[in-house]
């Protein structure tokens, strides 16, 4: 429990009016995209890295628990501070782009710089930043940093973690480090910056991040594909991939999807269709997108595409993402709580997981409404219940944990890009071994020996 000297303590190291301990900071910092709360003792603004590194030593010394955040817009309680203490908030300060390299075509930005503000400034000047998380309009480059977001365009592109060059971090016991270098190759020392990448803010606070960027695609265009089953769709997606197609985007909708966006916004969506696929295609020349478009046409033809649909202009691609992008917002017509989980299998699997999904749909009487980022084998599945009703919120969970078993059985992953966080902690045991778990708490604890740093997150306490 946090004192009135260490507030007046932390209040010394970073300035009176960026301590706030009353009631309406600690309730705007006690949630996330989760919905659940947990309430902080004090709300720290750091102005600087000098200031993060003070706190950080200030509050190991007294062994009082700091969460990093960012916007907090997760959805696995990475930024929550379930053992109270300071929630250690970037986005007042630390929001700065320091540097666009065009030379060395990186860019240098603190943790609280929003995503889509570093693609406007970057894309400026003819450069490419391509991570983009669904949250990239308010989402922070630390927060997609130490989530290891992805987004739409990883099919092609990657991950967050393909773009990180070098960081600057603070450790638990105030020291300052820098991970990594602007060069392209650099095989000097472990990788820390790949160990921080992804550690949802249990290792190190993130002050500087160095990304790489690309040269912006002169053209883009979209295509939809309508398919009678999501089995036809899963089988054109790995094997486009597998026979040539290089897409940005390869994301689709389910049938439960496609009638919650068209009840919801009445779009003219085939309603009995059993899956849409929806992808972008980019390049500098036309020839080269045709040809693309040709493997994509291909592949989707001989794997049962009812309707194969390019879009005309930017209009038409809107259109045409439209329900992709609403999609979450729409399933809420099933049910008035979403048990969210972002899963990841090899894309070959793809047809069986859906299938096993809806099995297990079938077994405990939920909707589970899928969509998401087929190019990469990420799936958003959703089970939606009703919150008021305890036994239908009981089987959710049930359904859950099998889908987790079951994906864990056919080589998948627990999470693509939301982290695992406090909602995915528990079902960490199942997809590691009790050795890989003790390795995971050995790195934790030679980074923070007195846990202090987001601790309870990631099943490491």
């Amino acid at each position: 429990m946090i004192e009135k000297s260490d507030i007046k303590n932390l209040q010394d190291i970073v300035g009176k009016e960026n301590v706030k301990s009353d009631k309406a900071h600690l309730l705007a910092y006690s949630y996330d995209a989760t919905k659940e709360h947990y309430k902080p003792d004090v709300v720290v603004f750091p102005r600087n890295e000098e200031d993060v590194s003070k706190v950080l030593k200030y509050c190991n010394e007294r062994l009082i628990p700091v969460v990093p955040r960012g916007a907090g817009s997760g959805f696995t309680g990475g930024a929550l501070p379930s053992k109270g203490g300071v929630i250690l908030a970037v986005e007042k300060y630390m929001n700065k782009i320091l540097e666009i390299d065009m030379e060395n075509m990186v860019a240098r930005v603190q943790p609280g710089v929003i995503n889509r503000n570093l693609q406007r400034e970057v894309e400026k000047v003819g450069l490419f930043y391509p991570p983009d998380p669904a949250s990239q309009d308010y989402s922070t480059i630390g927060g997609n940093v130490s989530e290891n977001a992805g987004g739409m365009r990883a099919a092609k592109y990657g991950i967050t973690k393909d773009y990180v060059m070098a960081l600057r971090a603070v450790l638990p016991n105030g020291d300052i480090i820098k991970a990594g270098k602007k060069t392209i190759k650099d095989v000097a020392g472990y990788n820390i910056a790949g160990i921080l990448v992804g550690s949802e803010g249990t290792l190190a606070v993130l002050t500087e991040i160095t990304l790489k960027l690309l040269s912006k695609p002169k053209l883009t265009k979209t295509v939809m594909g309508i398919f009678p089953t999501v089995k036809d769709a899963m089988n054109a997606v790995y094997k486009s991939l597998a026979g040539g197609a290089n897409p940005v985007a390869m994301e689709f909708l389910d049938n439960l999807s496609i009638r919650a966006v068209e009840e919801k916004f009445h779009k003219g969506l085939p309603t009995d269709a059993g899956a849409i696929l929806i992808s972008d295609i980019d390049g500098n020349v036309e020839e080269e997108i045709d040809y693309q478009i040709s493997l994509l046409k291909r592949y989707f033809n001989e794997n049962g595409c009812k309707e194969f649909k390019i879009a005309k202009d930017e209009k038409e691609a809107a259109d045409i993402w439209f329900a992709r992008r609403n999609a979450s917002q729409s399933i809420t017509i099933y049910g008035t709580k979403k048990i969210n989980e972002d899963i990841t299998v090899p894309r070959s699997a793809l047809p069986k997981y859906l299938e096993e999904v809806e099995k297990i749909s079938k077994k405990y009487g939920v909707k589970i409404p899928c969509f998401g980022h087929t190019g990469d084998g990420n799936v958003h599945t959703n089970v939606m219940v009703d919150k008021d009703n305890p036994q239908e919120v009981e089987k959710g969970y049930k359904a859950i944990e099998e889908i987790f078993k079951m994906t864990i059985e056919i080589g998948g992953t627990l999470s693509g890009e939301h982290g695992i966080g406090l909602s995915k902690a528990p079902f960490m045991k199942l997809a590691f071994s009790q050795e890989e778990l003790n390795l995971f708490r050995a790195i934790k604890k030679a980074f923070d020996p007195n846990n202090i740093l987001n601790p309870g997150k990631m099943g490491l306490d």
